[in-house]
């Protein structure tokens, strides 16, 4: 079993920054993409980044690409989303999860991952 909690959510303005982190913890090894996905009020969950394995590879949605930065650091089996220019857009629910069976893939279906943290809410304000 694998637990995930998110952490460093909260409002900022408009063309501000901010990260949100994910610690997992539970399972022995970090051969495993982490990716975050984020849901607004009404709308469906939608993908926004991921990293695979070794974090040397990284996938973003064209909505923030340029933007937020995904890293990893498996020593702490920890991943941080770097979030710049943040838009009211960007208001939502940030979920951190976990896709088990291919350390090298950049799933960006959510149901692709195994294992997901409760989220942490961001809010940008115009």
């Amino acid at each position: 079993h694998v637990l995930l909690v998110e952490s460093g959510g909260g409002l900022v303005q408009a063309g501000g920054s901010l990260t949100v982190s994910c610690g997992a913890s539970g399972r022995t090894d970090s051969v495993y993409p982490m990716g975050w996905f984020r849901q607004a009020p009404g709308k469906e969950r939608e993908f926004v980044s991921v990293v695979n394995w070794d974090g040397g590879n990284t996938d973003y949605a064209a909505s923030v690409k340029g933007r937020f930065t995904l890293t990893r650091d498996n020593a702490r089996r920890t991943a941080h989303l770097q979030m710049n220019s943040l838009k009211p857009e960007d208001t939502g629910v940030y979920y951190c999860a976990i896709a088990s069976r291919d350390p090298w893939g950049l799933p960006t279906a959510s149901y692709e991952y195994d294992y997901w943290g409760r989220g942490v809410q961001v809010t940008v304000s115009s």
